[in-house]
């Protein structure tokens, strides 16, 4: 069997995809081997009428509402290699058979990488994070950490503002921010540290104090850590163009450089994004494939 579409990937672009795809009656096989980025989040916010809801939550609705369609399939073998025919693509497994399809969805998303910190991973996804629009309604009016090596810590610290105006911005030993900058967060009685931070202390994942390299410590109950961001699954073999951070080149519509290719949510940007631009950028891909397979349909 040829499927319609394969979709790499089971996050909020590749499950919306699916919904799509299986309602329009196309056949499509949706690799997912339950790997998800965001698996430590306690909550997910910012998406109607399932604000607040767990990721494992989000998940169980959205395969009950997608596998209500008998012509989506859940594969949940480990992509390993992904081969262009001349007519479509071949999907390796770690397990299965090949599998054939027409078209090729990339929802693989990003991975993040976070600073190698003695008790950051324990406070990740509890009461450290990166988004703020995602976790700073919990936040609010905190005394607040914000740990970036990047420029952008600057841009953080003015929106995290407008949650708690008690912040510590911390560029862990690197000087990013300029003269300008550091007074303008000053006015405002924004503190800005570089030195390194040592380690985060808590329990229980309520972070309690941040210890820096000259032994001193500081109260804090929560903040924001900018991660490094890379490719959840690169298939570059396929001849794909990419953006500076990495993302899958698409139009409009989802569709690559690449026939037959196209691509949504976190795999076309390189960069996180909400989990309702996620999941409506696969509805977009969906349209997309749904439309290039009519067209050849009808002209054959």
């Amino acid at each position: 069997m040829t499927y319609d579409c394969a979709i790499i990937g089971g996050g909020p672009a590749g499950l919306n995809a699916a919904l799509v795809l299986g309602r329009a009656r196309r056949t499509v096989a949706l690799f997912d081997n339950n790997q998800p980025r965001n698996a430590v989040t306690h909550a997910s916010h910012g998406f109607l009428t399932r604000d607040g809801i767990t990721p494992t939550e989000f998940r169980r609705i959205a395969y009950e509402e997608v596998l209500r369609y008998p012509s989506v399939e859940h594969h949940s073998p480990k992509v390993t290699d992904i081969r262009k025919l001349h007519d479509g693509f071949e999907i390796i497994t770690d397990r299965d058979e090949p599998i054939q399809s027409r078209k090729l969805l990339i929802a693989t998303g990003l991975k993040e990488i976070l600073p190698d910190i003695p008790g950051l991973a324990d406070l990740y996804g509890k009461s450290l994070f990166y988004c703020p629009y995602c976790d700073g309604w919990e936040l609010k009016d905190q005394p607040l950490i914000v740990l970036s090596e990047n420029p952008s810590v600057y841009h953080m610290a003015k929106l995290l503002y407008n949650w708690s105006r008690d912040l510590v911005i911390c560029t862990n030993g690197r000087s990013v921010l300029t003269v300008e900058q550091k007074q303008i967060l000053a006015s405002r009685n924004i503190i800005v540290s570089e030195q390194t931070v040592t380690a985060f202390h808590g329990s229980e994942g309520k972070l309690r104090q941040v210890e820096f390299t000259d032994g001193s410590r500081i109260d804090i109950t929560g903040g924001f850590v900018t991660p490094q961001w890379l490719p959840q699954a690169a298939f570059q073999e396929l001849g794909f163009e990419t953006t500076e951070l990495g993302g899958i080149v698409t139009d409009g519509m989802g569709k690559s450089m690449v026939p037959g290719l196209f691509a949504a949510g976190e795999a076309t940007s390189g960069a996180p994004s909400h989990l309702i631009v996620s999941a409506a950028a696969g509805s977009v891909a969906a349209v997309g494939i749904n439309m290039e397979l009519m067209e050849e349909d009808f002209s054959s």
